[in-house]
């Protein structure tokens, strides 16, 4: 194998999707998002706006993050054993939802900080402490595949509680959480 083709095997595994493209490989170059791994590019796309600007579009579903930049699709497989949760808590206006964009969705109260407790059914918890929504108005959780729990989030506006799950068919996109 020569050189140049095992430095592109090396980024591909190295970014979290192997089997892409070379239209792929490039959408990832073109915003800043080649040789990271899935859940950074969750992450970097769900913290600020700057891609949306780009045109860079996005996707978080149980196995994977599907990204588009006008008709160059690349997909990264999510880790075996994580889910994405995408929490937009509100008090006034909300939105339906299922699989969260990072790129496309828009909460109601970015920049605020939050107190937030995640537990299993058997009382375990799974996540507990002070996190502050993004630029989208949303709080990113990740947590375990296959489980159900339960979610409690609070701040100055209210506390809101709701049961959820984390398994194929379950949204990565929760939406429903009025604090009151």
């Amino acid at each position: 194998m020569n050189s140049k083709v095992l430095s592109a095997a090396v980024l591909l595994l190295a970014s979290g999707c192997a089997g892409g493209s070379s239209e792929g490989d490039a959408l990832l170059r073109e915003h800043g998002l080649e040789g990271v791994g899935t859940e950074e590019v969750v992450e970097r796309l769900d913290r600020t706006h700057e891609d949306r600007a780009a045109g860079l579009t996005s996707s978080v579903t149980y196995d994977e993050v599907v990204l588009t930049d006008g008709g160059t699709e690349t997909v990264l497989p999510m880790p075996e054993d994580r889910f994405y949760l995408a929490v937009a808590p509100w008090t006034g206006t909300t939105h339906e939802c299922f699989h969260h964009s990072p790129s496309g969705c828009q909460g109601e109260l970015a920049g605020e900080e939050f107190d937030v407790r995640v537990s299993d059914d058997a009382g375990a918890e799974i996540l507990s402490g002070t996190m502050t929504s993004y630029e989208n108005g949303f709080v990113g959780l990740w947590l375990p595949k296959d489980i159900t729990g339960t979610l409690e989030i609070s701040s100055d506006a209210g506390t809101a509680t709701q049961q959820f799950s984390t398994f194929a068919d379950d949204p990565t996109c929760l939406t429903t959480m009025r604090l009151v």
